[in-house]
């Protein structure tokens, strides 16, 4: 793990977009093609607009969402809205997207049709983590009767209720997450340092999730953080 200190969140998406630019880049110059996972809500919204202007084969990248909420992707609630509207644009605009929303997803029929989605996705090259102030990162919510599944289960995906988050949930499991080349976390704020600094000093990953990926063993997490 490695903590990486920006002096604004300007500065952040500046930097960290090069660093994103260059691993999509260099995974792209080894295997032809390159795949990105990304955290939805407003913290990563300035790197999308970053990255949607850089000079990448973008119809060589397919990009994907760590977690979405069980609502239309016409909604501006929806990750994938957001997404769409940030990050699949300009430059970006010729990347491939997966999406995550499965209208029929508590059938299996459904469930069905998104694992075999995700199952023709490899190794991530890039997964770009958030956390919230619970600790929790992807929809992986301390407060959800989810969360074991979703830390043991070698399936892609589960569908998490959290209990204190509005909205039913689609999240990539951890044994997902993990299978990738680079893990990123992007916090802004001086409260989610604060949160950072709690979930260090502990260890068990039912209270705080983001724990999973701090404390791993085969994990290089780079953390951005700008007040």
């Amino acid at each position: 793990m490695k903590l990486h200190r920006f002096q604004n969140p300007e500065e952040l998406n500046q930097q960290f977009a090069k660093q994103i630019t260059e691993c999509l880049a260099k995974a792209i110059h080894q295997r032809g093609h390159a795949y990105l996972a990304v955290a939805g809500g407003k913290t990563p919204l300035g790197l999308f607009k970053e990255l949607a202007d850089a000079d990448l084969a973008w119809e060589k990248i397919t990009i994907t969402l760590t977690d979405e909420r069980f609502i239309s992707p016409t909604d501006p609630d929806s990750n994938e809205f957001q997404i769409k509207q940030h990050l699949l644009k300009n430059k970006a605009a010729n990347a491939q997207f997966i999406s995550l929303y499965q209208p029929n997803i508590d059938e299996l029929e459904g469930q069905e049709a998104l694992q075999n989605r995700m199952s023709s996705v490899p190794a991530f090259d890039v997964v770009l983590l958030g956390m919230g102030e619970d600790g929790h990162t992807a929809s992986l919510f301390p407060c959800s009767k989810e969360l074991a599944q979703g830390l043991e289960t070698t399936d892609n995906f589960l569908i998490v209720h959290p209990g204190k988050a509005p909205y039913k949930r689609i999240s990539l499991s951890k044994a997902r997450l993990l299978k990738s080349r680079n893990i990123f976390l992007q916090l802004v704020g001086t409260n989610k340092l604060n949160t950072l600094e709690k979930a260090l000093s502990g260890a068990d990953p039912l209270e705080m999730p983001i724990r999973v990926f701090l404390h791993h063993p085969e994990v290089d997490l780079q953390i951005m953080f700008a007040p």
